[in-house]
């Protein structure tokens, strides 16, 4: 096949659904598609750029479910894995950076996420020296929730961990919360985003609901489609409810045997937390929460 047309295909057709119905054809399907005609096509096309909108938090959030959705669209491509630039690498440089980025055609948004942005107190000028048109987005859950999901999560790989309510009180009678605990400080949303607004207009960010992610993945990706300048292609038709892990999986894509859902780090069950222990962590949550409704003028209904 001829290559510029090729290039006409991808970027003119921008690998449309084939029916409303079905999920789209990923890139990288067409490709393998093609490779099994016999018909060889470079993998060299379009450029690498540097992301034009950064998931920067939160962890445990529903940053990777986000991101998974996100690659369904044919204008996104994003990298896979988290590549914790603004926080661990900046001393490689940006070409580094730009170098981990996946090829994109014109048209195609660059996009990367690395949860622990938000929480970095380096991160927003760093990436405000890279661009401070960047577009932002925070997937923010109730911070009770995600700090018993943040606990679960290094449980499994510490099972000699601590209980919950040793490590999130500094006393628990007193109900002194320990905020040099990352679980809670996490959670402490209004503080970060301080940071963040002190090199970003607050246009320039897209809080994303955890809760609604969950219970409604169609409308809040439609927003999420809408603040990235994107055609409203993924919808309700691209989901079904996986009752066994308890959250919305991806359709089956076509030309594949099976539906997209997250792994099995993903949906893990809670340990049982003291009734009493969660009252007051969610106590010292709501000023927090009340500013952080103020500030981003949504209430999450986490009260």
């Amino acid at each position: 096949m001829n290559l510029e047309l090729f290039y006409l295909f991808l970027s003119k057709e921008k690998m449309k659904f084939t029916a409303l119905s079905q999920p789209l054809v990923p890139e990288n399907s067409l490709l393998e598609t093609f490779a099994k005609s016999g018909i060889f096509v470079s993998n060299t096309y379009g450029s690498k750029k540097f992301p034009q909108a950064v998931i920067i938090g939160v962890k445990k959030g529903g940053t990777r479910a986000l991101l998974e959705f996100l690659r369904v669209h044919p204008d996104v491509r994003a990298v896979g894995a988290e590549p914790h630039f603004f926080d661990r690498f900046y001393d490689k440089g940006l070409e580094w950076y730009r170098n981990l980025m996946p090829r994109t055609l014109d048209g195609q948004i660059t996009m990367e996420k690395t949860p622990s942005y938000f929480v970095t107190k380096e991160a927003p000028s760093r990436l405000c020296a890279m661009s401070c048109e960047t577009k932002l987005i925070v997937v923010v859950r109730d911070p009770v929730t995600r700090a018993v999901s943040d606990y679960t999560q290094t449980l499994s790989k510490n099972p000699e961990l601590p209980s919950f309510q040793s490590l999130a009180f500094k006393n628990v009678s007193s109900g002194a919360v320990d905020t040099t605990w990352s679980a809670v400080r996490i959670g402490m949303y209004a503080q970060h985003l301080d940071n963040w607004l002190r090199h970003f207009p607050l246009s320039h960010l897209l809080f994303v609901s955890g809760e609604r992610l969950v219970s409604d993945p169609a409308e809040e990706m439609g927003r999420v489609q809408d603040f990235l300048g994107l055609k409203r292609i993924i919808s309700d038709k691209h989901f079904y409810f996986n009752h066994t892990k308890g959250f919305p999986c991806l359709k089956k894509p076509e030309g594949s045997s099976r539906p997209r859902c997250l792994g099995k780090s993903k949906g893990r069950t809670h340990p049982r937390i003291p009734t009493e222990v969660l009252h007051k962590l969610r106590e010292f949550y709501r000023p927090f929460n009340l500013r952080f409704y103020q500030i981003s003028g949504q209430d999450f209904g986490w009260e």
